[in-house]
């Protein structure tokens, strides 16, 4: 009967460590955090920002600005030349990589899109860098060099 109730308890101290260690590794300061592209590519400068509430992120903006601020997913005409080349838009894309890592929590385990692969890359290098600046509770604007 010892041994049971020793087995026991030893079993909920390893889990409660495990829960510990598993929390310790993914917990993010509240605030909100971006990181942008350090250079212009194609004519845009892909960012993330999100805002983390309660240790968790809640909120996930991905897009990309022109030098005038003008952002990728409003320009209809770029959306049609895309879509009709690449089979997916900048509004599509933006919002499945978004929700992907408000969904995982991580920039790991996200699926690219086909059409979408080069913004992929950039996309992970960003959302990389916004998860460090938050682990950390750094809110200062991260640049990262997203080039392939």
């Amino acid at each position: 009967m010892m041994k049971r109730v020793l087995s026991g308890i030893f079993i909920l101290l390893l889990l409660a460590t495990l829960l510990v260690a598993c929390n310790d590794q993914t917990s993010f300061k509240d605030g909100y955090y971006t990181a942008k592209a350090a250079q212009f590519s194609h004519g845009w400068k892909e960012y993330i920002t999100i805002m983390v509430k309660g240790g968790e992120i809640v909120s996930v903006e991905y897009n990309a600005e022109n030098a005038s601020g003008f952002i990728k997913s409003w320009d209809n005409a770029y959306m049609q030349t895309m879509l009709h080349s690449n089979g997916t838009y900048p509004n599509e894309y933006t919002r499945y990589y978004a929700g992907q890592l408000l969904t995982n929590q991580t920039a790991q385990n996200i699926d690219a899109i086909a059409g979408a692969s080069s913004s992929y890359v950039s996309f992970q290098k960003l959302a990389t860098a916004v998860l460090e600046q938050a682990q950390k509770g750094d809110s200062s604007i991260v640049l990262v060099d997203t080039s392939h």
